[in-house]
């Protein structure tokens, strides 16, 4: 597949490392800045090109001719929607993927058709970072949580304490603990390396476990991997950026939420936009300002400035100053590990989560999910099967028939309006929803080819 990424900075250059990464793909990035291409390309195998990312001239050098997807993610809203105009009229690109950052363009759906601004997909990484962040606050002491089939069915992560029911025991004993609902442990990451449990597997302190349940029940399992937190209440968020605003418009209704904001001018806007929230003008590394504000009584803070540097020390100080959880946004993936593995708790990584949005797009077979995990090592997905047992690999067989990559399991099937926990001898059926945890995404083109739907399979 030939994949043109126009912008090479955060989110570009991290679509680039994970496409290039797969040997389907043709990878060409488009950027203005030789300096920034020049590092790429001694780190990736694709094909750069230097130049406006909305001129004609730069797209047909760079391929679109014969592209078969264009993924606009320069910083600029109006670069991306004119350049996925000119890949439509000019080469007439199938898929045009476009990054759109203002809330009043995503918001304007009508714009995007073909016979107006032929832009296929919009993604939005603020709202995509809002939404992981509310899931985290949803559920108290996950590490990540993501949802699949429309939100009926939750993949959790969360780390294994010494409270935790199961810790210490077998994984078969799980359903002794629990009658009348089912989850199903997708995968353990212990010192960093990672396992496809059995039932004779036995959860550690210190374990990360991933499990897909049921969303009426992940709180009922979460209480198995560690003691259950309280529900949260009160929370502070650094920055008035575009994030910090999505996230306070989204919880100040159900919680207590001040936001922090240095600029006097933007602090009035703010305060303009949200209804409930209280809006601060100070520094959020200011220790008098956060001891003033009762940081010890704040159930989550949030640094979500566009400084890293900023939201890792107003992090650490407010969880030295008492506040019960703390997270950062961490833009360099490389300080994501080496800040978590210190006093803070979670480290927010927009192009980790981003990149799934992108993922679900360019993947064969008719995949409709795709959640980056473990900063892009594993990945989990959402595929809807096809056909019937004579075209289909998967279609009327039972999961222990199917031929997996090694690494690979399925994990659940939503069928209509039921969430089936999948066992060995679960049968596929024609549009089930198929949701799979994998733990060596190299393995991704063999996975793809067994939700294709072939003319008959031998």
């Amino acid at each position: 597949m030939k994949i043109l990424i126009l912008g090479a900075g955060q989110v570009g250059s991290s679509a680039a490392y994970h496409l290039s990464r797969e040997e389907a793909n043709e990878v060409t990035v488009v950027d203005m800045r030789p300096d920034v291409l020049r590092e790429l390309q001694d780190r990736l195998d694709i094909r750069t090109v230097v130049g406006h990312a909305a001129y004609p001239d730069v797209l047909e050098r760079a391929g679109a001719n014969d592209a078969d997807i264009i993924v606009a993610l320069t910083d600029t809203d109006e670069t991306n929607m004119v350049a996925c105009q000119v890949a439509y009229t000019g080469f007439r690109t199938p898929t045009k993927i476009a990054r759109i950052r203002s809330a009043e363009y995503m918001n304007a759906s009508k714009l995007f058709t073909q016979d107006a601004i032929p832009i296929d997909v919009r993604i939005s990484p603020e709202q995509l970072v809002c939404s992981f962040i509310e899931q985290l606050i949803l559920y108290p002491g996950s590490s990540q949580v993501h949802e699949f089939a429309d939100g009926r069915v939750r993949l959790v992560g969360a780390k294994a304490d010494r409270e935790g029911l199961l810790v210490g025991q077998r994984i078969s004993t799980l359903k002794d603990h629990i009658t009348n609902t089912e989850a199903r442990i997708a995968a353990i990451y212990r010192d960093g390396k990672a396992m496809l449990p059995t039932g004779e597997t036995v959860i550690q302190e210190g374990d990360e476990v991933f499990f897909i349940a049921d969303r009426k029940d992940i709180r009922v399992f979460m209480s198995e991997m560690r003691r259950l937190e309280d529900p949260v209440r009160r929370v502070v968020i650094a920055g008035g950026g575009n994030i910090g605003v999505r996230l306070a418009m989204a919880l100040e209704h159900t919680n207590q939420v001040k936001i922090i904001e240095r600029d006097p001018r933007r602090a009035r806007q703010i305060s303009e936009q949200l209804n409930k929230a209280i809006v601060l003008v100070g520094d959020a590394a200011d220790e008098e300002l956060l001891l003033e504000k009762n940081i010890d009584n704040v159930d989550v803070f949030c640094a979500l400035t566009n400084s890293e540097e900023a939201n890792i020390l107003s992090s650490m100080l407010s969880k030295r100053l008492g506040a019960h959880k703390v997270m950062a946004l961490i833009n360099r993936p490389s300080y994501v590990d080496l800040v978590e593995a210190g006093t803070i708790d979670i480290a927010i990584s927009p192009q980790q989560v981003t990149i799934g949005s992108l993922l679900a797009h360019v993947r064969r077979g008719d995949v409709v999910k795709v959640h980056s995990l473990r900063r892009g090592a594993a990945e989990a997905m959402e595929a809807i099967a096809h056909g019937d047992k004579d075209s289909s690999k998967v279609v009327g067989r039972s999961i222990e028939e199917i031929d997996l990559p090694k690494g690979t399991a399925i994990v659940a099937i939503v069928r209509g309006d039921q969430v089936i926990i999948a066992h060995h001898d679960t049968v596929i059926e024609t549009d089930d929803h198929v949701i799979l945890f994998m733990t060596d995404r190299r393995k991704i083109e063999r996975l793809e080819s067994l939700f294709q739907v072939g003319v008959s399979f031998v």
